[in-house]
């Protein structure tokens, strides 16, 4: 079994990912993190590099085949990223939605908690947080419907879609993970 994890920024899939991959025995491969490294090597900060993608798609392509390949040959592990869903159809899909402004307010918590994520922005305040939300997420459907002509946003393309919004990080995973084990036992 695969499971495939997407969802808007600040919904909590890199959080329920690690859990989950560790409760399962899994490993967890995470595209955001491959694409982190890949802008790193290039001097450049994420958004920078998404920019790039908009008219480069080997920023894209490269990525999203690593994943595609995984899942031809590989079985029992999360994979978390915005295209997984398309690029490993036969893993059970699962979309993490908030509301956009509490997404920003984990997000902005967890960056001035860890300093982490930065990536040389300088994202000072809860706006500056949803401003840069925004703006990848613009870059995202732009590269997306431009490359392979899909919405990665559209809920339609997943099969389990949780509001996490009002929700414990405690309840998301027990959720997900009961549904996991169900899914699991009925293949």
């Amino acid at each position: 079994m695969i499971i495939s994890i997407s969802g808007a920024a600040g919904s909590g899939k890199s959080t329920i990912a690690k859990m989950l991959a560790e409760k399962l025995g899994w490993p967890r491969y995470y595209i955001g993190g491959i694409r982190r490294q890949k802008a790193k090597e290039k001097g450049m900060t994420l958004a920078e590099y998404n920019k790039l993608g908009e008219t480069d798609p080997s920023t894209d392509f490269e990525v999203d085949e690593y994943q595609k390949e995984l899942g031809e040959k590989d079985d029992n592990f999360i994979m978390e990223g915005r295209t997984s869903w398309y690029f490993i159809p036969r893993s059970f899909k699962i979309y993490f939605d908030v509301d956009e402004k509490e997404g920003a307010n984990r997000i902005f918590k967890d960056l001035k908690n860890s300093q982490k994520r930065n990536e040389g922005q300088s994202l000072k305040s809860r706006e500056d947080v949803l401003k840069s939300m925004r703006e990848r997420k613009q870059s995202d459907i732009k590269r997306y419907k431009k490359y392979y002509n899909i919405d990665v946003y559209d809920k339609k393309n997943y099969d389990y879609v949780l509001d996490t919004t009002n929700l414990s990080v405690k309840e998301v995973f027990d959720k997900i993970y009961r549904l996991c084990e169900g899914f699991k036992n009925s293949i």
